[in-house]
C-alpha cells in the first residue's frame, strides 16, 4: 500500500466504475454523495452503461461526467470487441485519472479493468490477495447490504460523510408528466396504489395472477385506485395482469420516462413491486413500499428502512441464486401467496392513515 503523500492528493480527476442497472446505481448514490463531500473540487467521472448518461444528468451535483463503458473480458454487461476496448483504454489512460474507484462487484474481473485505466491511485474491493498494483483496498464484504458496501469504499478513502439515505431528485418536468397521467384516474379518492409486475430477469417476477389478486383485493377493501407501472419492454407482462383483474386499473406501462415514473411513485400511498429498480426509487423518495423477494439475496438489496419499506419472501433452500430463469418450479416466488402481501399492505396503509 502506498502513502497518499506520494501521489496526487487530493485527486483532481476521479473515475468511478459501476456499469450496472438502475437499482444498482441508486444504492450507490450514498457512496457518490460521500465521495463528492470528501473531494468537493475534484472532477468525478462515472464509467457506466449507456442508460446511465441520464442518471449522471440527474445526479450532476455528485458526478461531473459520463463515459460509456466499452466492454472488458470477464465483465458480462457489455459485449467485448477487442479493438473497441483497446481504443477505449488508450483514450482513458491519455485522459489521466488521479484516482480510480472500482465499485463494480467483488473485483474478480473488474479489478483488472480499473487497473488497466492507469490511474495514479486505484481503490476497490478484492477477493483473496489484494492486487499488487492496488494502492488501497479491502476484502470484499459479502455479508453487508449493498448500500453499506459501497459506502465502505468512500470510508476507505477517508470521506467524512457516511449517510446511507437514498435519494432521487425530481424535476419540474417529472412532476408535470406524472400530473398528466394522474388526471386519467376515474375518481379523486385515495388510496392510490401502484403495482410493478415486471423485472428484467424472469426469475424475479412474481406471478401475474398473484399481482392481479392483490390489486383486486386492495381495490375492494380500501376502495383503492390501482395503477400498473412498467417499462416499454414490460407491456406484455403488465397486460397479463390487466386481463386477470376484475377491477379496472390505470395502466401506464411504457408511458413514463424514468423521472416521470419516479414522480408518479412519489404521489402514491403504496407501491408494491418485484425486486427491481423502481422498488429502489420508492425507497429513495420515501413512498411506502413492499418489495417481493425470491431468488435475490434480500440481505443485500432490501431497504435499510424495514418499517416503511418491508419485504415479503418465503425462505427456500435454493435461494439466493443467480439464474435468469428458474430451472425448477420457481418456488421462491410461487410460494409467496397474495395473502402474505395483502397482510403487509393492510398494515402499511393503516399506519399511513394515522400519520
Amino acid at each position: 500500500m502506498i502513502e497518499l503523500s506520494k501521489v496526487t492528493w487530493p485527486p483532481k480527476r476521479i473515475a468511478v466504475f459501476r456499469a450496472l442497472q438502475l437499482g444498482d446505481m441508486l444504492v450507490a448514490v450514498p457512496a457518490l454523495r460521500a465521495i463528492r463531500a470528501g473531494f468537493p473540487r475534484a472532477e468525478i467521472t462515472l464509467i457506466g452503461l449507456p442508460w446511465a448518461a441520464s442518471f449522471v444528468q440527474r445526479f450532476h451535483h455528485y458526478i461531473d461526467q459520463f463515459v460509456e463503458f466499452a466492454g472488458f473480458p470477464g465483465i458480462d454487461e457489455v459485449e467485448v470487441v477487442p479493438e473497441r476496448t483497446a481504443r477505449f483504454l488508450d483514450e482513458q489512460r491519455a485522459y489521466g485519472y488521479d484516482l480510480v474507484i472500482q465499485m463494480h462487484g467483488n473485483g474478480r474481473a473488474s479489478n483488472h479493468f480499473v487497473l488497466a485505466l492507469g490511474g495514479h491511485l486505484t481503490v476497490g474491493y478484492f477477493e483473496g490477495i489484494m492486487p499488487a498494483r492496488f494502492m488501497l483496498g479491502a476484502p470484499y464484504p459479502r455479508d453487508r447490504p449493498e448500500v453499506l458496501r459501497n459506502l465502505g469504499l468512500a470510508k476507505l478513502l477517508g470521506c467524512p460523510e457516511y449517510d446511507a439515505r437514498l435519494e432521487f431528485p425530481l424535476f419540474n418536468e417529472d412532476h408535470a408528466e406524472a400530473t398528466a397521467l394522474l388526471r386519467r384516474l376515474p375518481r379523486e379518492n385515495r388510496p392510490w396504489i401502484g403495482l410493478h409486475a415486471g423485472a428484467r430477469p424472469p426469475v424475479r417476477r412474481w406471478p401475474a395472477e398473484f399481482f392481479a389478486r392483490v390489486a383486486d383485493e386492495l381495490a375492494s377493501r380500501f376502495k383503492a385506485q390501482v395503477m400498473l407501472t412498467g417499462g416499454p419492454d414490460e407491456r406484455s407482462t403488465i397486460q397479463e395482469v390487466v386481463e386477470l383483474m376484475e377491477t379496472l386499473p390505470l395502466n401506464v406501462a411504457g408511458e413514463t420516462s424514468l423521472g416521470g415514473l419516479a414522480a408518479l411513485i412519489s404521489e402514491l400511498d403504496l407501491f408494491i413491486s418485484n425486486d427491481t429498480g423502481p422498488a429502489h426509487i420508492a425507497d429513495a423518495i420515501e413512498t411506502p413500499s413492499i418489495t417481493i423477494f425470491g431468488p435475490v439475496d434480500y440481505r443485500r438489496w432490501a431497504s435499510l428502512n424495514h418499517e416503511r419499506h418491508p419485504i415479503v419472501r418465503r425462505p427456500v433452500p435454493c435461494s439466493p441464486c443467480s439464474y435468469w430463469e428458474c430451472p425448477i418450479d420457481h418456488r421462491c416466488l410461487r410460494w409467496v401467496t397474495p395473502e402474505m402481501v395483502i397482510e403487509v399492505a393492510e398494515n402499511l396503509l393503516s399506519k399511513e392513515a394515522v400519520r
